[in-house]
């Protein structure tokens, strides 16, 4: 693994490549959209699981986010993202990376909860005293259930969990982001068992080797630049020296904003990057303080 033999003008070269694993299914655009803004192009056609990218180091694996964590904690994958629920739950023993804060519809984490119907007298863990569960998170659920001393069938849901209370289980435990799904179902949640969040995990054995450790952390800090840029724009405008100071005032920028002379005499360039939220409201100011030339610009990647 890690190695592969390529022909250049009829010879032969040892070409070291990275075996990374990205999620597929419901958080596959994000984290192909999150990669693109990051510097890689990763695409996959609609008949074939096998995506390629244009960075002849790596070599992608499309696998269910839940695969991952066992896959490489095996070494089969050098590195992989997926979320902390799936590693907690499938116990792999892999070096955690980065936390990486994104998915598929919001920043938030993303939650599994306890749910139950909304007439349900099932108020907190100890209501579950041989009740029966459905999840697909069933060590978590397990555990769960030990930590607060309680015995309860779980069982394996194979998917539209939220479907199956309150004729088929007593009670399910699920993932979500907003709640919504759960609230249409006619479902209240109880209880939080686990918050997750997308993580970069690498095989230990690979995290040791000099090459692929670089390259990984490499792309662990280009896609949390790319991460860190998506609530940012840069703005540039002119402004007189007369102005420079009340101008100043009105931005908060990570760093003081890059100032540089004009040809003509009295004026300044002014670069800043600002939270994209506050332009609607901090533009009009500026324009009304003296800046001239406004230009707002969206960021790629911010690098702190």
């Amino acid at each position: 693994m890690g190695e592969k033999i390529i022909q250049f003008d009829g010879k032969l070269s040892t070409v070291t490549k990275l075996r990374i694993g990205v999620p597929k299914g419901s958080l596959q655009e994000a984290t192909f959209a999150l990669f693109k803004k990051a510097g890689w192009d990763f695409r996959v056609s609609t008949r074939s699981y096998q995506p390629v990218v244009d960075d002849d180091e790596l070599e992608p694996v499309l696998l269910r986010a839940q695969e991952i964590p066992r896959y490489v904690a095996m070494g089969v994958l050098d590195v992989g993202l997926t979320g902390h629920d799936n590693v907690i739950e499938s116990e792999a023993d892999v070096y955690e990376v980065s936390e990486l804060i994104y998915s598929k519809a919001t920043s938030r984490p993303y939650r599994w909860v306890l749910a139950v119907p909304n007439n349900s007298p099932i108020s907190g863990p100890k209501d579950l005293q041989g009740k029966r569960i459905a999840t697909e998170l069933v060590n978590v659920t397990k555990r769960y259930l030990e930590k607060h001393g309680v015995t309860a069938h779980v069982e394996f849901s194979w998917g539209a969990t939220e479907v199956k209370v309150p004729d088929l289980v007593d009670a399910i435990v699920e993932g979500t982001e907003t709640g919504s799904t759960l609230a249409a179902h006619g479902l209240k949640i109880v209880d939080t068992l686990l918050e997750s969040t997308t993580r970069l995990v690498a095989n230990k054995e690979s995290w040791q080797d000099d090459w692929k450790q670089r390259k990984i952390e490499n792309i662990a800090l280009l896609l949390q630049g790319a991460l860190d840029a998506e609530t940012l724009v840069g703005l540039k405008m002119n402004v007189s020296k007369e102005n420079l100071d009340a101008v100043i005032k009105l931005l908060s920028s990570l760093r003081k904003p890059t100032i540089s002379p004009l040809e003509e005499d009295g004026w300044v360039a002014l670069e800043t990057i600002i939270p994209e939220k506050t332009v609607r409201h901090i533009v009009p100011e500026l324009r009304r303080n003296g800046a001239q030339g406004l230009v707002e610009y969206p960021l790629n990647k911010v690098i702190y």
